[in-house]
This record gives C-alpha cells, structure tokens and sequence, in this order.
C-alpha cells in the first residue's frame, strides 16, 4: 500500500535523507519518495501508517495530513 504523507520543516537535501533513513529503520524494504518542493512523502510499505508517521516525526518533522492511495 503507498501512503502520501503532507510534512512540514523539510527544506533540503538533508531533510529528504533524514526522513528516508527514520523510514527505513522501521520498515528496510520500504519504498520512499520525498518531494522536496511540495513537502510530500509517499511512501510504499508494509508498516503501519501510525508507524510511518512515528518515523517521520521522531526524525524532527511535522505530518499534517495523511492520505492512502
């Protein structure tokens, strides 16, 4: 299942790397699509969204929305 999370505070590449590692650490096979400009994430995996979204927010980001696809 792909789960498009809207997240706030990504402004570089840093961002995009920090997000995709605290994703991984949950879930390694995970699929991770971050658009920068757009402060989305997709994110394809067999984790739980409220996992996810915990990966996101302990790596320092904001989820202000959620969305399955």
């Amino acid at each position: 299942m792909t789960i498009e999370f809207n997240v706030e505070g990504m402004s570089c590449q840093h961002c995009v790397s920090a997000v995709t590692n605290a994703i991984r650490e949950r879930d390694a096979a995970a699929n991770v699509r971050v658009d920068l400009a757009a402060g989305k994430v997709a994110v394809e995996s067999s984790a739980s969204v409220e996992t996810l979204k915990d990966a996101i927010d302990d790596a320092g980001y904001t989820v202000v929305a959620v969305a399955n696809q």
